[in-house]
């Protein structure tokens, strides 16, 4: 599974009536595959996934392969209140020809760091495909701490953590670990240069689903050893970066698909649509 450059967790589309806009979906997976992204990662937190019946996701998991086929790397989000559930979702995932799974701790349950374990050992023993772990203490409750993560990256399944902690010293000490086979993933839209400075070569970012072009242009000046254009780039695009880490991220990542271009619909409650004022503001950072 290739997961360097830039992967998008992408927005789910959702028609007026609400329902999954399997049309708009394909051309948006196209049009990110044509920007130069590495993978596409469905049913991600930018996805909405913990709002769609089980129809609708296996829907989307197949509306995304079928458009991919092939073309780069398909990753699905497995993310459930059940360890159980994650692994009857990445069976799914793998009867629909996803190449890798990205798992985050049991939401709401809030684990010890050795349930933390046992979770994500249980699925990677029972799925052959890869999984990417999951960081995002905010969300979860719970956070995979140093020791947690250096227990885990030796198993042969787990080949990666997302990190999205915002906490840039933690994913420094993963990366000066040096784990055997094992990538410490940017999950950080306002920190990518850093990640990419200590040898980061990956980078989940919902934020993709603005700016696709510009973050493949980031991570191929960082890749040729060119800090000054890829600070540039991360300096352009920071304003909108920085209006979506501070509130409504998944309302602005819809409203600025493809830099504002295509419609995907509203989000689903429980998330609201922002004020036109909002939308407004947010999108005038896009030019």
């Amino acid at each position: 599974m290739n997961i360097n450059g830039i992967l998008v967790p992408i927005v789910t589309p959702f028609d007026n009536n609400g329902n999954v806009d399997t049309a708009v979906l394909t051309t948006i997976v196209n049009a990110f595959i044509e920007k130069g992204v590495a993978g596409i990662v469905a049913c991600g937190t930018t996805g909405e996934y913990y709002t769609f019946s089980p129809e609708e996701r296996e829907l989307v998991l197949t509306t995304i392969a079928e458009a991919v086929k092939g073309k780069v790397t398909l990753m699905a989000g497995i993310n459930s209140l059940s360890t159980d559930h994650s692994i009857e979702l990445a069976d799914q995932a793998k009867q629909l020809g996803y190449d890798g799974l990205m798992l985050s701790a049991n939401p709401y349950s809030l684990p010890s760091q050795d349930g933390v374990i046992a979770h994500f050992e249980k699925v990677a023993d029972a799925s052959s495909l890869p999984i990417i772990m999951y960081n995002f203490p905010d969300r979860v409750g719970v956070s995979l701490e140093f020791d947690t993560v250096a227990h885990l990256a030796k198993h042969p399944n787990i080949v990666g953590i997302k990190e999205s902690s915002g906490d840039f010293s933690h994913a420094l000490r993963m990366m000066q670990a040096n784990f055997e086979n094992f990538e410490v993933v940017c999950g950080c839209d306002d920190q990518p240069v850093d990640f990419f400075f200590w040898g980061s070569k990956s980078w989940i970012a919902g934020a993709a689903n603005v700016f696709p072009e510009e973050q493949v242009k980031l991570f191929n000046a960082a890749q040729d050893g060119n800090w000054d254009l890829a600070k540039q780039i991360m300096s352009d695009i920071y304003p909108a970066i920085h209006s979506m880490e501070s509130g409504n991220y998944n309302q602005k990542a819809k409203a600025g698909c493809l830099k504002g271009t295509v419609n995907v619909g509203d989000v689903r409650l429980p998330l609201v649509a922002m004020s036109k004022e909002e939308t407004d503001e947010f999108l005038s950072l896009l030019s």
